[in-house]
C-alpha cells in the first residue's frame, strides 16, 4: 500500500503513483486532505484510472469515498464505519483495535521511527507489532518508517498481511525501482489489488 503526500513527492503525484504501480504497488490511499473536495475528487478519478489499468484499487482517506467504494478511516472515527466496498482504519494500540466492528483491515503504526513524522511513537518494532497482530480481529498492514526490504521481511514475519509505505516512495528518485524491491520483499508481486488482505499463515522461516 502506498499512502500519498504530494508535499514530499519529487514529481507530480500522479507520476509518482504511476511509477509505483509499475513497480508492483496495487493499493493507494489518497490523503491530500488540504485540497477542496472538487480538486480531491478530480485527483481521485485520475489515480483510479492509473490503478484500474493494473488491477489495483484506490482507497480514499475518508469517510468521504469521493465517488468510489473504498475508504480508510482515522482511529478517532467515525464509529460505526460507513458502508463501503472496502473499509480500513488506522490503529496504534490494543484499545483502538478493540473498537473495530465491520472494518476489513487496519494499519498499525508506527512500527519503526519515521522521517515523515519525527518523534511520532514510540515505535512498536516487530515485537510490538506481533503482539498487536495477535489481538487484531482483521488483517494488519504494518506502517511507519518502513523503507527497506529487510524491514518488510521483519513485518511479514511478525504476521503482517502487508505493508503501507509513504516516504520511501514519495521521496524516491525512482519509485518504480523502490516499489519493485519492496513488493518483492513482501511476496506481493503476483497479487491482485482488488481483494481484501488475508491474514498470512507463513512462518518466520518462510520469509527469510
Amino acid at each position: 500500500m502506498l499512502l500519498t503526500d504530494r508535499w514530499q513527492a519529487r514529481r507530480p503525484l500522479a507520476e509518482v503513483v504511476r511509477a509505483a504501480v509499475a513497480g508492483g504497488v496495487r493499493w493507494v490511499v489518497l490523503r491530500e486532505k488540504d485540497l477542496s473536495r472538487v480538486a480531491r475528487a478530480a485527483l481521485a478519478a485520475e489515480l483510479r484510472a492509473i490503478l484500474a489499468d493494473a488491477g489495483g484499487r484506490l482507497i480514499v482517506a475518508g469517510p468521504d469515498p469521493l465517488d468510489g467504494d473504498a475508504v480508510h478511516l482515522p482511529a478517532a472515527g467515525p464509529y460505526p464505519p460507513p458502508a463501503a466496498g472496502l473499509v480500513g482504519r488506522s490503529c496504534h494500540d490494543g484499545t483502538e483495535l478493540a473498537r473495530l466492528t465491520t472494518e476489513d483491515y487496519v494499519t498499525v503504526s508506527p512500527v519503526y521511527p519515521t522521517r515523515t513524522k519525527p518523534g511520532y511513537g514510540p515505535p512498536l518494532h516487530p515485537a510490538g507489532l506481533r503482539e498487536l497482530i495477535a489481538t487484531s480481529p482483521v488483517p494488519v498492514l504494518a506502517l511507519g518508517g518502513i523503507e527497506t526490504p529487510a524491514q518488510i521481511r521483519e513485518c511479514v514475519a511478525a504476521g503482517a498481511a502487508g505493508v503501507a509505505v509513504l516516504g520511501a516512495l514519495m521521496r524516491a528518485d525512482d519509485p518504480t525501482e523502490i516499489a519493485a524491491k519492496l513488493t518483492e520483499a513482501a511476496g506481493l508481486t503476483a497479487r491482485s489489488g482488488h481483494g481484501r488482505p488475508q491474514t498470512p499463515t507463513a512462518t518466520t522461516e518462510d520469509n527469510e
